[in-house]
């Protein structure tokens, strides 16, 4: 199966499904499972499952039944095109999902958190691809900006003095990657949404302010959605007001970013009248919508509920159900 390649010289791997590798060879079959393997970075070692032979057969139990979820429902492995966006002292570097037809697409800039977008291999992490390819099989180009890699940083997340700010440099690619998306062809540009997480998702709360609207003559971001952000700020500016339709995802059980000043964001922003839902999951942590993180504690974080540093994130199955539907419906399009 060789990759396809654009008049650019930009690599796409094909959709592959079960059907399509039961005729290939048993070797291409094996370089498949390991580019899947290679964009999994969170899938457990074998010494998570135990010593020995035992261990070896249970992690491949655990492979065969991801590969085999993945390719029952046709689900696609794709690869990225690397594009590069112009911004204030930057050149970010990002990845870009192109759903399939000539468009004009509706469009998502979407935010990483504070781990950044790639993992080692330098491919994005496994939550990222599984956003990026499903909304661009929901007919949405998706483009993802790296604000940390871009300015020779990596994961921030146990930095509490960062340079790269939610609510200054981070605003600031957002601007940048929605002018360059609406100079775009392709590109709907009255339907461009803005989506992030953790964050990610704070640097969503920070661009959709009436007091940050863009200065240029394009349209305006027309939707927003925010996967547990820091809400504390917004929540206690007494100018926080909301120019546009915003959404907001958090687990109940957050304890890294905690739901509470979430909720009083939500609750002060509909009592003046503005266009904001919070959506609360019981029981759910951070990451909650992760396509396979089994719920584990984080520590050395910067920033956490109770100030300990520690924290707990991992995927939950209702909730991450929900979002998959609850968020290409919101967007604009």
């Amino acid at each position: 199966m060789v990759p396809a390649q654009d008049k650019g010289g930009t690599k796409h791997v094909p959709h592959t499904t079960a059907s399509a590798l039961s005729g290939l060879p048993l070797a291409a079959r094996a370089r498949f499972a390991r580019f899947v393997l290679a964009s999994m970075p969170w899938l457990p070692k074998a010494s998570a499952f135990g010593p020995g032979l035992r261990s070896r057969a249970r992690r491949g139990a655990a492979i065969g039944l991801l590969l085999a979820s993945c390719l029952a429902t046709g689900t696609a492995v794709a690869q990225p095109e690397m594009v590069r966006i112009p911004a204030e002292e930057v050149e970010l570097v990002a990845a870009l999902y192109r759903p399939s037809g000539p468009g004009p697409h509706p469009a998502v800039i979407a935010l990483h958190g504070c781990g950044g977008l790639f993992n080692r291999s330098g491919a994005p992490t496994a939550r990222h691809a599984d956003w990026g390819q499903r909304l661009a099989d929901a007919g949405f180009l998706v483009v993802m900006p790296d604000s940390f890699r871009s300015r020779g940083l990596g994961s921030q997340c146990g930095i509490s003095n960062r340079s790269v700010r939610p609510s200054r440099e981070r605003v600031a690619d957002v601007l940048a990657t929605k002018i360059w998306l609406q100079a775009r062809s392709d590109v709907k540009a009255s339907a461009v949404s803005l989506l992030g997480w953790s964050n990610g998702g704070s640097t969503v709360l920070a661009a959709v302010r009436s007091d940050r609207r863009p200065g240029d003559a394009s349209p305006d971001i027309a939707r927003a959605v925010a996967f547990y952000p820091g809400c504390r700020g917004q929540a206690e500016s007494s100018s926080f007001r909301t120019r546009l339709p915003l959404l907001i995802m958090i687990g109940e059980a957050d304890d890294w970013t905690p739901a509470a000043p979430c909720k009083a964001l939500a609750e002060a922003a509909r009592a003046r009248g503005e266009a904001l839902d919070l959506k609360l999951y019981p029981g759910a942590y951070h990451d909650f919508d992760h396509p396979g993180r089994p719920v584990t504690e984080r520590r050395d974080l910067a920033f956490t509920a109770d100030g300990s540093g520690t924290a707990r994130a991992g995927t939950n199955p209702a909730a991450r159900q929900d979002a998959l539907a609850r968020v290409p419906a919101f967007l604009a399009r």
